[in-house]
């Protein structure tokens, strides 16, 4: 795959990345191993780590240059301020974060193993509580990004209503499906990209996804059910690519040290959102999203691993790509 260009931007827009989606406290706990129905393990520790698949997103497109725009909800409780204190420390604008009184802020409880793997429970909180109506009031934020990144840890009404009003304003969507859903409607996947991992594009499309041609091919089924672009992202073996128009790719990862793959989608997902806003072509986008992806599962935590430029340029050479 050569790449294909992205279409012009409007200069006021370059750059410019809109994000709706959740906002969580993570609780991170760290053990020899995810323990199994009606099991008891000992944990070694707990950290708390921002976090939060909207937010997460939002903070590895802005660390690798977008300018973004958070809208969401938090809670009234302790860690609200601090959640919103820490999205502006790193420079992502704020005023469409909304407080919603009686709730709690979103929280996730993260087991992750010697291995790197991880399992996670999510309390929605204040998450669940966004609605369309929060969507339209912020409609000009999207209006005015290249890019609207969405995932589904907020109601599916309020992610359908955002597809439908970055449409309006010409605005492209790029959308994580997770948690993969069970039943969805068809609207769901006329995105501009679809970004799912393994687990996620079975549940979508009912394929195996083991070998690359098989990945390939599950691709291609999203793109025939709506989406224009699938990056089918497959941990340590890179991603499959597929188009509406029939291309296809494989992009391999370079081989790192992993420690917990939390957040790992969310790098990847942010940076290329990043990356396409600010003018790449499809194909180098994905290959700096890899890098991103493939930085991530080195640290700890969420948003703790999320890289910055300096982080990609270290792994640049392992690949050869960019």
């Amino acid at each position: 795959m050569t790449g294909q260009p992205s279409p012009s931007i409007d200069p006021l827009r370059l750059g410019r990345v809109a994000v709706v989606g959740s906002i969580n406290l993570d609780w991170v706990v760290r053990c020899d191993a995810i323990p199994r129905p009606g099991e008891t393990v000992h944990g070694r520790s707990l950290e708390e780590i921002p976090g939060g698949k909207g937010a997460n997103q939002a903070v590895a497109a802005a660390r690798l240059g977008a300018r973004v725009e958070m809208i969401g909800r938090l809670g009234e409780d302790a860690f609200a301020g601090r959640l919103r204190q820490y999205l502006r420390g790193e420079g992502i604008g704020t005023d469409s974060v909304l407080a919603t009184p009686n709730v709690s802020s979103g929280l996730a409880i993260i087991s992750v193993d010697d291995a790197g793997e991880n399992a996670i429970t999510v309390v929605s909180g204040a998450n669940g509580l966004l609605t369309p109506d929060d969507i339209e009031a912020a409609a000009d934020r999207i209006a005015d990004a290249s890019v609207v990144m969405l995932q589904l840890e907020i109601p599916m009404e309020t992610v359908l209503a955002a597809i439908a009003i970055a449409r309006r304003a010409g605005t492209r969507v790029l959308l994580d499906p997770a948690p993969a859903p069970r039943d969805f409607p068809a609207e769901l996947l006329q995105v501009d990209w679809l970004c799912p991992n393994e687990t996620e594009a079975m549940a979508l499309t009912g394929m195996a996804v083991d070998s690359g041609r098989e990945a390939l091919a599950a691709a291609q089924r999203l793109c025939e059910l709506g989406a224009g672009c699938v990056l089918l992202t497959r941990g340590a073996r890179g991603v499959a690519i597929a188009t509406a128009d029939g291309q296809t790719s494989l992009l391999p990862s370079p081989r790192v040290a992993a420690v917990d793959s939390t957040a790992a989608g969310d790098a990847f997902a942010g940076a290329f959102a990043a990356r396409i806003a600010l003018g790449d072509e499809l194909s180098a986008a994905a290959a700096y999203a890899v890098l991103a992806g493939a930085h991530a599962v080195t640290v700890h935590g969420a948003q703790t691993s999320i890289p910055r430029p300096a982080d990609i340029d270290k792994l640049k050479p392992t690949t050869g790509q960019l």
